[in-house]
């Protein structure tokens, strides 16, 4: 899938922000290499491209890209097809800012339950958060095939990442949950999803 390019994305296998662009390259259908980062032994090329020595980093040429939505949204005007943005500016607007609120509304509280850091008061308080949300937003996903749209979107690609891990984060989603459930096990099994997986991935679902 995709042609042969001189993309390289250094992407740490157990993030979620890694994974949305991993996802997103994966949809595309561009062929990039993927430079697996572990936190305490950065390649000297990423520390050389960005001074923050983050992931997920893009690099394309001359190009060095290192916060995720921009990534993501360069990703789709670079390789416009399939898009994964609407064409009209409205449509682009109101996915942009339910990105924003997946950003604050879930992957905040993802990332408080993730860090080591954090007291076990706070997780089990983010955790609970994160689960009722989810549950309450859950008949939402019974409208669409995909998240508030027919097509797959940017939206998607931040979104998956998080429910992926919801084994990780320690929540299990209620019955009442269904239309989000179903949505999971549809996205989840599209060969895109799969080809985006790592395999530090694939064992938090023991795959």
């Amino acid at each position: 899938m995709g042609a042969t390019n001189r993309l390289a994305c250094y992407s740490d296998p157990a993030d979620h922000y890694s994974h949305r662009v991993r996802l997103v390259l994966a949809e595309k259908g561009v062929n990039a290499q993927i430079v697996d980062v572990v936190a305490d032994r950065l390649p000297p090329k990423l520390v050389e491209v960005n001074p923050y020595g983050s992931v997920p980093t893009l690099v394309d040429r001359d190009l060095a890209l290192y916060e995720p939505t921009v990534v993501m949204e360069y990703l789709e005007e670079r390789y416009p097809h399939p898009p994964l943005m609407p064409v009209y500016p409205v449509a682009r607007g109101n996915s942009r800012l339910l990105m924003h609120r997946i950003q604050r509304d879930w992957c905040a509280l993802a990332d408080l339950i993730l860090d080591a850091r954090t007291g076990e008061t706070s997780r089990s308080e983010a955790r609970k958060s994160l689960r009722e949300s989810l549950t309450g937003v859950s008949p939402l996903f019974g409208e669409f095939a995909c998240f508030m749209s027919e097509e797959q979107s940017l939206v998607d690609c931040c979104l998956l990442p998080i429910l992926w891990r919801l084994p990780v984060l320690g929540i299990e989603l209620p019955r009442q949950a269904k239309p989000l459930l179903d949505y999971m096990e549809r996205q989840f099994a599209r060969e895109p999803f799969q080809a985006s997986l790592s395999a530090t991935e694939r064992e938090m679902r023991k795959l």
